[in-house]
């Protein structure tokens, strides 16, 4: 396995290490806890399609874990205006508290993650980020030159 696919599997695996505590805690199955995140941190997002398209969730997953936190208080469903076929997913104020638990988890996990690195190494690590999104929207386009 290469050191990207690696780094992938475990960035994986850690993360969803971490957040186990905390949705034992909120009584939430983890990928209840990773849509409502999803949502939370992701305004442009708010459909259950975005969901299965963006996070790669399987759609029966998405539905389950939807009506899941819909029935608990935590989303309501709207329609969107000029599209009978799709439904907004919005967060309440039930789901605020577990939102920022949420994302105060996110942030000592990125913590950890960076730990004994320097701004040098994160600057140049979030550049080659950047250039790498950009070269994979123009392999998404088709562009790809052998």
């Amino acid at each position: 396995m290469n050191l990207s696919m690696e780094f992938s599997r475990k960035l994986a695996l850690a993360y969803h290490q971490a957040c186990k505590p905390l949705c034992q805690q909120l009584k939430l199955p983890q990928t209840a806890f990773d849509i409502l995140l999803f949502l939370a941190n992701n305004p442009s997002y708010q459909t259950a399609a975005d969901i299965v398209e963006v996070r790669k969730i399987k759609a029966n997953l998405v539905s389950v874990n939807v009506e899941k936190l819909v029935k608990d208080g935590y989303l309501t469903r709207q329609a969107v205006v000029g599209d009978r076929r799709k439904t907004q997913l919005l967060c309440t104020e039930k789901a605020q508290p577990v939102i920022e638990k949420g994302r105060a988890l996110q942030a000592v996990f990125f913590d950890r993650l960076f730990e004994n690195t320097n701004e040098t190494m994160r600057a140049a690590f979030f550049e080659t980020i950047r250039v790498m999104s950009q070269n994979l929207d123009t392999l998404l386009k088709g562009e790809l030159l052998l």
